[in-house]
């Protein structure tokens, strides 16, 4: 249970995620709540073979202004010049929220179960992935149930070398994505969805 004692059900909390993209810097909740969240989510979100292969990076306040405006340092030689104002306008957007969660994956654990379990050697990369992905969608949802908005950044693997440098990030773990988090300044646009459940879902052996 989140540190607010959350009466939602998880299908509300799922059905109420959006994408954030006007944020400031409010939070609803202390950073000490804020660490607790994440130290849940690691805690209890799954894994392959129990690999635990995730390890989360929370940078709040000064660090993670420091974390954007590393991204526009390593940006501007990489973008053509009539382009950059534009996207140094959208960067300086994350840089005006609360924090930012980096998501990476440790290798380790993923060769130590290549060797241990070699008939599924070629599967834990992809499962490694899954793993990542499901702390992201978790700790996305469990945010915004606290209040915050927020949306997913992928400047890897640009930002890798200076992020591991000033936080002294091993420089073997693999950045998969940047959590952006902050108190709402806007509304997020209306959910659209491109399929029917015809098209995505199928249900065999219903007894209803």
């Amino acid at each position: 249970m989140a540190s607010s004692q959350l009466t939602k059900s998880v299908i509300e909390a799922i059905k109420e995620r959006r994408t954030y993209y006007q944020l400031n810097k409010e939070a609803p909740i202390s950073d000490k709540k804020i660490q607790e969240l994440v130290e849940q989510a690691l805690l209890h979100v799954p894994s392959s073979f129990n690999s635990q292969s995730t390890r989360l990076v929370v940078l709040l306040n000064k660090d993670h202004e420091q974390f954007w405006d590393y991204v526009i340092e390593v940006l501007k030689p990489l973008t053509p010049e009539d382009k950059f104002d534009g996207t140094k306008q959208k960067i300086n957007g994350f840089r005006a929220a609360y924090g930012t969660v980096l998501f990476y994956e440790a290798p380790e654990p993923v060769e130590n179960l290549r060797k241990a379990f070699p008939l599924y050697a070629h599967h834990f990369g992809d499962w490694s992935e899954h793993t990542n992905a499901m702390h992201q969608y978790a700790l996305w949802v469990a945010l915004e149930a606290e209040g915050f908005g927020a949306n997913l950044q992928h400047y890897n693997p640009i930002i890798d070398q200076k992020a591991a440098e000033h936080w002294s990030i091993p420089l073997e773990w693999k950045l998969r994505s940047q959590l952006v988090f902050g108190g709402r300044a806007g509304e997020p646009g209306e959910k659209q969805f491109q399929k029917t459940f015809g098209e995505r879902l199928f249900v065999h052996g219903s007894k209803e």
